[in-house]
């Protein structure tokens, strides 16, 4: 019998992303050949470096960074239209991946990316990998957007963030989707009674730091304000993606129920925030725990499609 062309669609959710490592490769351990790979935002990038063998680079790198490294990787450009530019991890990237073209890869693959002013969903089918990947995982505000071909491109969450449907459209029989927010905003509650207390916590004056003219002292109220200060409160980092996040959720709920995947693997990654790159650890492990409890089902699934 022939088997059924097998489709992958890797939602956007930043850090929660290294959970994609965990997935891909339990599904190719248990025998499962992907024939087709779309990514989302981080989807995007754990989906390309899949696709040209460099996974296992990609869960080295991930397990190896810390809080301090993760800054080290921001170049910050407050005078753009980003607070990041990108340029550091683009050429980690291209460390690994220069020389990779879309067109003449082995498999299907696409990166979802959202053109700017238009809001049109954009697929990225074609050109050097490490320009997709870079479009499609340009958190708005924290990115700077990428041109391509003479287009502006944003995060592709913002208008798919799980594509199952870039997955059909390039001839996926079978497809997988992988939801990184399932148990975060999936319920989707009402709080009807906020309550009334507000407590004010006294922080540093941030332009007292500044004055000191103490570069470290800058770089650290500069870290405070990104990551958060340690009181509860968050950085503006996690206020930008939190945000986008719960708008991303609200869109995948909307188009999942309009063309839902055959199977949904689901990582639990509580306690996992959207910039903690360093817990990859903990995102893999859960990867690789939700794949194994739906091995069976995918095998039931490829079965009953096989002609």
């Amino acid at each position: 019998m022939s088997k059924p062309k097998l489709g992958i669609a890797l939602g956007g959710g930043a850090a929660r992303g290294w959970a994609h490592i965990g997935v891909l490769q339990t599904l190719i351990k248990a025998g499962f050949e992907l024939d087709i790979i779309v990514g989302t935002s981080i989807g995007a990038v754990a989906g390309g470096c899949f696709i040209v063998g460099k996974i296992d680079q990609l869960e080295d790198f991930a397990r190896g960074l810390t809080r301090r490294r993760i800054f080290n990787f921001l170049d910050f450009n407050l005078a753009g239209s980003g607070l990041i530019t990108g340029q550091r991890l683009c050429d980690k990237l291209d460390t690994h991946l220069e020389g990779f073209r879309i067109e003449d890869l082995n498999k299907s693959f696409a990166a979802v990316a959202t053109e700017l002013g238009t809001g049109h969903e954009v697929w990225l089918k074609r050109g050097r990998l490490v320009d997709a990947m870079h479009a499609s995982y340009a958190l708005p505000g924290i990115f700077r957007p990428v041109n391509i071909g003479g287009r502006w491109l944003i995060d592709g969450a913002l208008v798919n963030p799980i594509p199952v449907s870039v997955c059909r459209a390039l001839g996926a029989q079978v497809v997988i989707a992988v939801n990184l927010h399932n148990e975060t905003y999936g319920k989707g509650g009402i709080i009807p009674d906020h309550g009334t207390t507000t407590e004010l916590v006294a922080a540093e004056d941030d332009s007292q730091v500044v004055n000191r003219g103490n570069g470290r002292a800058a770089l650290h109220l500069l870290h405070r304000q990104f990551f958060g200060r340690g009181d509860g409160a968050p950085g503006i980092s996690t206020v930008m993606v939190e945000a986008f996040n719960i708008t991303q959720d609200r869109i995948a709920r909307a188009r999942l129920a309009g063309d839902p995947p055959d199977l949904m693997i689901a990582p639990q990654l509580t306690g996992i925030g959207l910039f903690d790159f360093h817990k990859a650890d903990y995102a893999i492990s859960a990867g690789i725990d939700a794949t194994e409890k739906m091995l069976d089902e995918v095998e039931r699934t490829v079965s009953a499609m096989a002609a």
